[in-house]
């Protein structure tokens, strides 16, 4: 069977901005049978854990992709570099070991598919990709939310 990439928070490893993780039954079941292989951007590109939260500004995952859009934690400091530099660990992993299919944490700047929070940290969500579900799409991997978060 194919293996799937999964958020490591999801396979609870606590490397969650704020040192937790987000393991559930849901999500268990989602992966059951299959070869799992976790992975954490925000750890791969150089973060540590816990870690200032960050969102996405000026648009979504692609944007960042494509230079119009950027990362930065509450307190305003860039960490675009390093969400970048973990999305391209993470597509390098997932063509290594052979993922076809990515399960992430929904609502990430680095996991998020179908939406994210919108910069302005109050919780607020708009439509869009984190920047490894945007790299790991274009790269031709099936990304999709994780169940039950």
């Amino acid at each position: 069977m194919e293996a799937i990439l999964v958020s490591a928070c999801l396979r609870g490893v606590p490397c969650r901005f704020d040192g937790r993780h987000k393991a559930s039954a849901a999500l268990a079941e989602a992966v059951a049978g299959r070869e799992v292989v976790p992975f954490c951007p925000e750890v791969a590109g150089g973060l540590a854990t816990p870690r200032r939260p960050a969102e996405l500004v000026g648009g979504d995952g692609h944007d960042v992709l494509d230079g119009t859009a950027r990362i930065v934690d509450d307190t305003g400091q860039d960490v675009t570099e390093q969400f970048v530099a973990g999305a391209r660990r993470a597509l390098a992993v997932a063509r290594r070991t052979g993922c076809g299919e990515a399960l992430l944490m929904p609502r990430s700047p680095s996991c998020g598919r179908g939406t994210v929070h919108d910069g302005s940290f109050t919780g607020e969500l708009v439509p869009g990709d984190g920047v490894t579900a945007a790299l790991l799409e274009r790269a031709g991997i099936t990304v999709r939310p994780a169940p039950g978060v």
